[in-house]
This record gives C-alpha cells, sequence and structure tokens, in this order.
C-alpha cells in the first residue's frame, strides 16, 4: 500500500540542452531571414513568434522567440524561461517598457504586454494546460508565479486617422 505520494516530476532536457535548443531555433531564423522558425497556432497546437522588447537597462532592441497562443486579437505566452527560476528577460523587458513589436508569420504587429491576472490569468493558464499536459508540474519547479503575458494589439497610426 502507497504510503504518501512518490509521483516524480515529469522529465526536463539539463538546462544546457533547452538553451542551446532556442539558440539553434534562433539562429535558424535569423539564417534564413525569418522565413524559417515562425509558425501559427494549430488546433492542439501552440505557435512561434519573435517578439522584440526595450532593454529595460541599455535600451536596445532585444529580440527572442516564444510559443504562444491566440485569445481573439490577443497574443498570449508564458514567461518561463525554460523552466528556470529566473524570470526572462524579455519579461523584465516587458515590464520596464511593454511597447513591443511581434513578428508572426503573417507580418509584424505591435503590441503591448501586461500580466493577466485573476480569472483572465485562471482561464488563459487552463487553455495552455490543455496544450502542456505536465505545465503545472513545471511551473511547480519555479520559485515564484509564472505569468502569463497577454501582448494586446497597438492601434498604428494609421488606424487611429480613419
Amino acid at each position: 500500500m502507497p504510503t504518501g505520494d512518490r509521483t516524480k516530476p515529469p522529465w526536463l532536457p539539463p538546462r544546457r540542452f533547452i538553451r542551446l535548443a532556442w539558440s539553434v531555433h534562433r539562429g535558424l531564423y535569423r539564417a534564413f531571414g525569418g522565413r524559417v522558425g515562425l509558425w501559427k497556432p494549430r488546433k492542439g497546437k501552440w505557435g512561434t513568434l519573435r517578439l522584440t522588447t526595450t532593454g529595460r537597462r541599455t535600451g536596445r532592441q532585444r529580440g527572442v522567440i516564444v510559443a504562444y497562443i491566440e485569445d481573439g486579437p490577443r497574443l498570449v505566452t508564458l514567461a518561463m524561461n525554460g523552466w528556470g527560476e529566473a524570470e526572462p528577460a524579455w519579461w523584465l523587458n516587458l515590464q520596464a517598457h511593454p511597447e513591443a513589436a511581434a513578428d508572426l508569420v503573417g507580418g509584424r504587429r505591435t503590441v503591448r504586454a501586461r500580466a493577466a491576472t485573476g480569472e483572465e490569468r485562471a482561464r488563459l493558464w487552463s487553455r495552455w494546460r490543455t496544450l502542456e499536459p505536465h505545465l503545472d508540474a513545471h511551473a511547480g519547479r519555479r520559485p515564484s508565479e509564472t505569468a502569463v503575458v497577454v501582448l494586446e494589439p497597438v492601434p498604428s497610426d494609421t488606424d487611429a486617422r480613419r
């Protein structure tokens, strides 16, 4: 008869492998001029986008490729840093400078970032959970709650003049 919960957390590759995989992904994106490395979400799958933020300390443009889902016109990602303990630099940059650019398969979009809270966060987390069955276990490895980041479209100047 079992005594206590002894289930092992789901396996994750070593941190250096996760970092290497994302570096290769970014390298392929750059090498092919953005024609490879991004894809739209499909039923039961997340997509990838390239997010360009403004560095909180340097003011320089910084690019990162992240997984995302769509929530109406909004794009939603998780500030997870490969399930490492630290907050990802791109999320810290967005907290300082919320406006960013999202490169998608269909083109570039200007967005404004914010953290989902309350019921919205619970709803979006639940949607991610359907795509990633071990989401809660992986998030439990982090010392703080994983932010659900909502990227809201910013109307362009031409939209505002209409």
